[in-house]
């Protein structure tokens, strides 16, 4: 039950979204059990970011949630650079420009239920 909530300061197109949407479905199997199968990606634009005070150039705030008590670093580390890569190539947001959360958490509901 992967999230990946993209926070953008640069308009998308359905086209735009379509293709990170993709990119995160490869990107998410860097982590153990996880497939774009359960691969949920909200997507918001036009937020205004400002990153060290400035909000002139375009950024980025990632937030990556996923169900389980733990994930290794590596996949974390191979998560990142492949968002940041699809960012970069699909809305030119730099990587120095992108902050990605990631947290994992046993407290997941879905269905009228919790897993």
């Amino acid at each position: 039950m992967p999230v990946i909530h993209t926070h953008v300061s640069v308009s998308t197109t359905p086209e735009q979204r379509e293709a990170l949407k993709t990119a995160y479905g490869k990107a998410i199997t860097a982590v153990p059990g996880k497939s774009e199968g359960w691969l949920m990606c909200p997507f918001e634009d036009n937020m205004p970011i400002y990153f060290g005070g400035d909000d002139s150039k375009p950024a980025a705030y990632v937030e990556v949630n996923v169900f389980g008590r733990s994930v290794p670093g590596s996949a974390w580390e191979k998560l990142t650079e492949q968002i940041m890569a699809a960012l970069n190539k699909e809305l030119g947001i730099p990587n120095d420009r992108t902050y990605i959360r990631y947290t994992a958490t046993t407290d997941w509901g879905w269905n009228g239920g919790n897993f």
